[in-house]
């Protein structure tokens, strides 16, 4: 796309760059609009209140979309599963993600933090900075978060893993992208091969990882503990291979270090000292607002349905663009594209001109159920890197924000770290 090849300046907006198909839309037939893709009808809502409406319905006029059969070897887990299925498997899990069991596992966090600082510490050695790419250091950073905390001692297995679901993320979006025709999943291709090798592997390892925990007995519990405790409290109404199914879905500085050393010291970020961080959350919001991570949903309407007056029949694809609401001005101000964390120093429900503008996780019953995790991880890295760097943007940084599949920089994230 030709919007993907130039850089911007980090004060322009980004839709035009991100989506500028949806961008197009709304500026020539409003926040309300109707398009096709291939034969199938697509009604994009970038009103907040038209969103919400479609995020909180529970009587199943609203589901995920069909997907191509071989991106459903991706999209497996309770992300994806509807009606009586979705409801029961979500019942079962959302107690491994409540707050009270993830605070097991904040020294998890704190050791794969520890291990960031140190490798930046050594890079910073010799001159006191070092100009460093952070894209892959963040994210060999939630690698090894998601690896320690969901597998523990089986963490190196774990890390092979998530390695197998990147691979398998690149393939499953560019079979996204092509066009799919009946049967094509079982042409012997390369690339078909290779997809159903990567889905082997893992569901081997992890079932192999699963008999060896249920005959350990271990102390130090993890996500893959808790699923396997649900597994036992549910009567068998969850099985191995749904606990395997959701193995794979778990893929202002200044004034924010003083608030750190004032609440934490030198000492490692504690639990309880994650809600006193009140710049942090300020600031980890406004990140949440101008990148999220969920950049678009999409729905589809199971039988004919009606939202706010608009009569819409089944089989239409509803497109919510997140980015787009997190970027409208009617909603945040003509500074929209500024990072302001102090957009939130009253809570996100004052952040913005409509308490229904800001969806970082989605909305609703299937509210992302990482979001709690994904949270502390956050909570937890950037108090420890403020304790030992301050930073600054390089000059060879070219602001190209990108999706994939998730909002990313195109062409990496450069920084100059100074020790402190």
């Amino acid at each position: 796309m030709e919007a993907e090849t130039k850089p911007i300046s980090l004060n322009d907006p980004i839709i035009p760059r991100v989506f500028p198909f949806f961008d197009a839309m709304v500026k020539n037939y409003g926040k309300v609009s109707m398009s096709w893709f291939g034969t199938r009808p697509r009604l994009m809502l970038a009103e907040p209140e038209l969103i919400r409406w479609v995020l909180t319905d529970k009587c199943g006029h609203f589901v995920k979309p069909p997907l191509n059969p071989l991106v459903d070897l991706l999209q497996l887990g309770v992300s994806t599963l509807e009606g009586e299925k979705w409801a029961k498997r979500r019942k079962l899990i959302t107690p491994a993600f409540h707050l009270e069991k993830l605070k097991g596992m904040i020294p998890a966090f704190s050791r794969s933090c520890c291990d960031l600082i140190h490798r930046w510490n050594q890079l910073t050695s010799a001159q006191g900075w070092c100009e460093l790419d952070v894209k892959p250091e963040f994210h060999i950073l939630a690698g090894d978060v998601i690896a320690q905390t969901a597998f523990g001692s089986s963490y190196k297995k774990g890390k092979k893993i998530f390695q197998l679901q990147e691979e398998q993320v690149l393939l499953a979006l560019e079979a996204h992208h092509s066009i799919y025709f009946p049967g094509l999943r079982f042409i012997p291709t390369k690339k078909n091969k290779r997809r159903y090798a990567i889905d082997k592997e893992i569901k081997t390892t992890l079932r192999d990882m699963i008999h060896r925990k249920k005959q350990a007995k271990s102390s130090n519990v993890d996500l893959l503990d808790l699923l396997l405790q649900c597994k036992e409290q549910s009567e068998n109404d969850i099985t191995i291979e749904d606990i395997i199914e959701e193995c794979k879905l778990l893929y202002f500085a200044e004034k924010a270090r003083v608030e750190v050393l004032q609440v934490c010291g030198k000492r490692t970020p504690e639990i309880n000292d994650l809600n006193r961080l009140k710049i942090v959350s300020m600031i980890l919001n406004e990140v949440l607002r101008l990148y999220p991570p969920e950049t678009v949903l999409f729905r589809h309407t199971f039988q004919e349905t009606n939202i706010k007056g608009m009569s819409i029949p089944a089989g239409v694809e509803i497109l919510l663009p997140i980015l787009s609401v997190h970027h409208d001005p009617d909603y945040w101000g003509e500074n929209v594209e500024e990072f302001r964390p102090e957009r939130f120093a009253e809570g996100v429900s004052n952040a913005s001109k409509n308490q229904m503008a800001f969806y970082p996780f989605g909305w609703g019953p299937r509210i992302c159920l990482g979001q709690n995790f994904a949270t502390i991880e956050a909570k937890m890295a950037l108090p420890m890197i403020l304790q030992h760097f301050w930073f600054e943007v390089s000059p060879s940084y070219s602001h190209t924000p990108c999706r994939r599949i998730t909002l990313y920089p195109q062409h990496g994230a450069q920084l100059i770290l100074h020790s402190i």
